[in-house]
């Protein structure tokens, strides 16, 4: 009984920890735009300066991680790095805009950017569930709590014997 009423407790947790799911993802989309703004800006600034000097972007990144200056050479990896990121966040973004409301935590998983989710999560705010996902989380985190808490405590189960009987049920002579 006690093992049961645990078991409960921790399904209970459970639901309640993965019904902010929802919430957290929506933050985590929110700052994806405004993270794919600024480095989308910073990447236009390098085109333009790029185009100044008649190079495309990939010349002036080469330029830049060929010149002799490690601080040049950082700057061009840095660069590199930037416009790569931009672009897989976009494609991110762009999987977000056409994901319903449950296969929107497979995007997040999928590819998540770790700076994004840490600053979303610094920032975050448990919210009540009142969507048709947070529902849907909640229910499968209770489910998930419930099975792993009895998948835990099953090798410590007690278990009954055929042929012999319960000593608290036997009557007394």
């Amino acid at each position: 009984m006690l093992f049961r009423r645990f078991a409960v407790a921790v399904a209970l947790l459970v639901a309640a920890l993965a019904s902010q799911l929802p919430e957290f993802v929506q933050q985590y989309s929110q700052r994806l735009g405004g993270a794919i703004d600024e480095l989308r800006s910073v990447v236009t600034q390098f085109d333009h300066d790029s185009a100044g000097q008649s190079l495309t972007r990939a010349q002036g990144i080469a330029r830049l991680e060929d010149n002799p200056d490690p601080l040049a050479q950082g700057r061009g990896h840095d660069m590199e790095t930037t416009v790569t990121r931009v672009e897989r966040l976009e494609r991110q973004r762009q999987a977000f805009a056409v994901a319903g409301p449950l296969s929107r935590y497979a995007v997040f998983a999928e590819d998540f950017d770790p700076r994004i989710a840490a600053g979303a999560y610094a920032e975050f705010e448990p919210a009540l569930p009142v969507t048709l996902g947070g529902l849907v989380a909640a229910l499968l985190g209770f489910a998930g709590g419930w099975l792993v808490t009895h998948g835990l405590g099953w090798p410590f189960r007690r278990r009954h014997r055929p042929g012999f009987a319960d000593p608290a049920h036997v009557p007394v002579r």
